[in-house]
């Protein structure tokens, strides 16, 4: 791969062009990085209300019709639906792996099949989930694994 930077001070906005033969996973997974570096998400705890940088978002998780947003130690609260944080974050680097929970792919430490086609992912810090019959065949051709 081949990077170019180019400084000129009259441009007012950065601009970044990618040039490529084809669109591949890891161009994808680029771009998703890309998107991500300037999106922010309001989440409280307690009665603050805290401005989180997505990028550091592991995993989102509805229960009792309450979204909350975990990071790698942190625990927060979003007034956000789990389909509304769905649409807004599975074009770059999440995805839905049961019916309540969207992870960060990249935040996947490892994954190991279990019975009845469902899938057991371990966490970059550690914490275990369930991916659902129903994302498990989705998620294991995102992440490249057979």
């Amino acid at each position: 791969m081949k990077i170019s930077i180019n400084t000129d001070p009259s441009v007012t906005e950065t601009e970044i062009t990618i040039n490529c033969s084809a669109l591949t996973p890891e161009i994808n997974d680029l771009i998703a990085a890309l998107r991500m570096m300037d999106n922010r998400l309001t989440v409280t705890k307690g009665e603050e209300s805290i401005i989180l940088d997505i990028s550091s978002i592991a995993y989102i998780e509805s229960v009792d019709r309450r979204t909350f947003v975990y990071t790698a130690d942190e625990c927060y609260e979003t007034k956000m639906k789990l389909y509304e944080m769905e649409e807004r974050l599975c074009g770059i680097g999440f995805m839905r792996i049961s019916r309540s929970c969207l992870v960060r792919l990249r935040f996947i430490r490892s994954i190991k099949a279990e019975f009845d086609r469902k899938l057991r992912l371990t966490l970059e810090n550690g914490e275990q989930m369930i991916v659902s019959r129903q994302y498990a065949d989705e998620l294991k051709q995102r992440l490249g694994v057979r």
